[in-house]
């Protein structure tokens, strides 16, 4: 998936507001980050991308709680909340986004089938982080892809909410 229409909306409007991102990625393993450097110009608001696909490395590269891993599970909004909170904490960044989810094809569950992926979005500086559970369709790759554009959206939809207040 080409990811370069949003990405030619969202380098202005970082550069615009001197927002500088980290991302912290499960299920996309990096997809996000990708789209964010595939464009010129993306050393001046890009610092750093974690993937954290294991339990071990979201609590010791972002400090999701045990606790959070072990009653809620990685897919959850609890745990991709404590994910965007530490990639702050442990960045130089500003602006955060995370996710974790299913994608595929085996790891579903009733309550969790595959396809589903929580994701959040978080400023320093701000007390509220935005998060979502979304349910896409597909294979690995389709929800791979489409967590990333949702996660890209919401990044331009979090600077124009900046922008209007």
């Amino acid at each position: 998936m080409d990811f370069s229409g949003l990405m030619q909306q969202i380098g202005p409007q970082l550069v615009q507001h001197k927002a500088v991102v980290v991302t912290a990625e499960s299920c996309t393993g990096g997809m996000i980050a990708e789209a964010l450097t595939s464009i010129g110009g993306s050393t001046a608001w890009f610092d750093r991308a974690y993937v954290t696909y294991s339990y071990e490395s979201k609590r010791e590269m972002l400090g999701v709680r045990e606790m959070t891993l072990h009653q809620q599970g990685a897919v959850s909004q609890s745990c991709v909340e404590e994910m965007v909170l530490g990639a702050l904490q442990q960045s130089h960044a500003n602006l955060a986004v995370a996710c974790s989810g299913i994608a595929g094809p085996g790891g579903g569950a009733a309550d969790k089938p595959v396809g589903t992926v929580w994701i959040a979005w978080a400023l320093r500086g701000q007390s509220q982080i935005e998060s979502g559970c979304f349910h896409f369709s597909g294979d690995r790759q389709a929800v791979r892809e489409q967590t990333t554009q949702t996660a890209l959206q919401g990044l331009v939809d979090l600077l124009n909410r900046v922008s209007a207040s």
